[in-house]
Formats: C-alpha cells, sequence, structure tokens
C-alpha cells in the first residue's frame, strides 16, 4: 500500500498534471468520459477505489464501506445507466460518516441540493429524480470490480478526481507518476510566473530554435524540443 504521504502528494496534483505525467512515464492514460463530472464546483478527490456494482439496491454501497479505509474512493459501477439514480443523500452521508473521501458513480445521482450540502466529493454523469425500480441478481464480483466506461477498476486502482475530470492509475508505477507530476507542475508554474513578469512563453521555450530546427528536420517535434529545453505545455 503507497505510503500516506504519497497519497497526500496525489491528493495535492490536478488531473492535468497527472496525465501529463502518465505520458511522461509511459504509463496509459485511463481518463473517464468527459460527462462524469464534479456536481459542485471545486469538488475535488483522491484515493485507493472501493469499487462496487449496483443491481438496484443500496446494500452493496453498505457493505463496500464497510470494508473501506479512510481516504478511499467509491467506485460504483451502474452501467452508465440514464434512466435512474443509484445514490442519494443517505448514501452520501453515510460515505462521508464512513471516512470515504468521495464518489465515483458511473450512472446518474439525485438529491442534489442535499448532496452539495453534505459536501463529499462526488462525481457523477447527471441527475434524475427517479431512484432504481428493479432488483436485479447481484454480480458476483460486485465488490471485487467496477465498470468505469471502457475500464475496469480494483481496489489495486486509485482515483483522482477535480473540475478537469476523473483519470485513474494502477498502484505500480503510481510513486513515479506522482513525481513526474510535481515536476511538471513546477515547471509550468515557473513558466506562468515567468510571463506575468513579462517573459513570454515562445521567448522561454526558444521557440524561434524550434522552428530552425524543424526546417532542417521535418519531423523534429515540438514535445521533443520541449523535452531539450526543460518546458513542459504537452507532457
Amino acid at each position: 500500500m503507497p505510503k500516506t504521504d504519497l497519497l497526500e502528494r496525489l491528493k495535492a496534483l490536478t488531473t492535468p498534471h497527472l496525465a501529463d505525467a502518465c505520458l511522461r512515464v509511459g504509463a496509459p492514460v485511463r481518463c473517464a468520459h468527459p460527462g462524469l463530472r464534479a456536481i459542485a464546483p471545486r469538488m475535488r478527490c483522491a484515493g485507493r477505489a472501493r469499487p462496487a456494482r449496483h443491481a438496484g439496491s443500496v446494500d452493496v454501497f453498505l457493505e463496500a464501506m464497510k470494508s473501506s479505509d479512510p481516504g478511499d474512493v467509491l467506485v460504483i459501477d451502474n452501467a452508465g445507466r440514464l434512466d435512474e439514480a443509484c445514490i442519494g443523500d443517505l448514501v452520501a452521508l453515510e460515505a462521508l460518516r464512513a471516512g470515504l473521501g468521495g464518489m465515483v458513480v458511473w450512472g446518474l445521482h439525485r438529491d442534489t441540493d442535499e448532496l452539495i450540502e453534505i459536501g463529499l466529493p462526488i462525481f457523477s454523469l447527471g441527475t434524475t429524480p427517479t431512484g432504481p425500480q428493479r432488483l436485479e441478481p447481484r454480480h458476483r464480483d460486485a465488490l471485487l470490480s467496477a465498470g468505469v466506461g471502457p475500464f475496469v477498476l480494483t481496489s489495486a486502482d486509485f482515483v483522482a478526481a477535480d473540475a478537469d475530470g476523473v483519470i485513474f492509475f494502477a498502484e505500480k508505477g503510481l510513486s513515479d507518476i506522482v513525481s513526474a507530476a510535481e515536476a511538471i507542475r513546477t515547471t509550468e508554474r515557473e513558466q506562468a510566473r515567468k510571463m506575468r513578469n513579462g517573459t513570454s512563453l515562445r521567448e522561454q521555450v526558444r521557440f524561434e530554435e524550434y522552428i530552425e530546427r524543424r526546417e532542417a528536420n521535418p519531423r523534429w517535434t515540438f514535445r521533443e524540443h520541449l523535452r531539450t529545453v526543460g518546458g513542459a505545455i504537452e507532457e
């Protein structure tokens, strides 16, 4: 299990920095569908995935919470359904009491006003007033894995979510991703500081030098150039 300090570092990073870091270290970039959004501005969370597959009843969520650790992110698989909400205020309150760091719902929620008041970071595909009108057989892996679009998450995965979206990582290599994301963040903040003080981005990345080299070698890419000059922008 990652050390607490690594998880705290993960929580301090944005999803764009983490996505760029995946590219830099050669890890898969697993970004959820852009329709998966925070239910309110400035919500963010990061932590280990705690999967649960919904089949019409909230009992699976309560059971998942029973085996969760503080800071885990409940990842709910409701097959991306848009005809029912699978969580509402009571589930969110229980998740908050259980110490969960947030919820990612591959489906819809309801009780939006109450959820915003509760304040637990929740990301879903949207909202609808109606709850489930079905009760299907429980999946044999209901507490072992959860699908979010093309991705299948287990407790060996980690989640980060903010205003830009939701991204997933395998535990293996997480330390490298976090370190790379921190380096990218530092570079970009310094670039922004210099721009505010009058040094253009083109000057900082020696853009004219890139143009000259590209003319001599049409295969030379801007991304390669940025790596040679220590720039960020693209991974």
